[in-house]
């Protein structure tokens, strides 16, 4: 290959991942990542059984943490 299409192939790369870091970093600075809703859809949409199922869950968790001792 020639040298010209390596400088053009990696000065478009360049070019391209710039461009898509600026989008990701004008999106953040947006907000638009940001979901304000989230934990009240999930608390609105939630039954009583998927409340406690995860409150079980939770305690698995802690007595997990509380009982393992590493070696």
């Amino acid at each position: 290959m020639d040298n010209w299409i390596i400088v053009m192939m990696l000065s478009v790369s360049i070019f391209l991942g710039a461009v898509a870091l600026f989008a990701f970093l004008w999106a953040i600075k947006n907000g638009q990542f940001d979901d304000e809703e989230k934990f009240l859809n999930a608390a609105k949409f939630d039954g009583e059984d998927e409340l406690n199922d995860a409150l079980i869950q939770e305690q698995k968790k802690e007595a997990l943490k509380k009982s393992y001792k590493p070696e």
